[in-house]
């Protein structure tokens, strides 16, 4: 067993999923002028996906901080610091969900369009 955490997998994995990944779709989608539907929506997914794989790597370093002896990693994990770890996710999540219903409403707003469309009143 390892002195602390820093030195773990899952503290690796941590730092990609939540700086890596993110920003190089961010990056993607800043870059782009043009985007199709399909890819808006497999980004918006990505980044919830990155979210919930960021809560569960989180949950784990606690779990790992708990067997250790180092006083930093029960400052980082264990304590309230760890509260601030968890806005990461949650923004992921938040804008990840906003891509989707983005998508959802649009694809909806157009459907309602070609239906009024085929489907005149008389």
């Amino acid at each position: 067993m390892n002195t602390t955490v820093f030195t773990e997998f899952e503290f690796w994995a941590l730092i990609v999923f939540s700086f890596v990944f993110p920003l190089g779709i961010y990056a993607l989608l800043l870059s782009k002028r043009a985007i199709s539907r399909t890819n808006v929506l497999l980004f918006g997914l990505a980044l919830v996906g990155i979210a919930g794989v960021d809560v569960y790597l989180l949950q784990s370093l606690a779990s790992l901080a708990r067997l250790t002896h180092s006083p930093l990693d029960e400052k980082v994990f264990l304590s309230e610091v760890s509260l601030a770890l968890y806005l990461l996710p949650a923004m992921f999540g938040g804008v990840g969900i906003n891509l989707v219903s983005h998508v959802l409403v649009n694809h909806l707003l157009e459907a309602e369009k070609r239906f009024k469309d085929e489907h005149p009143d008389p």
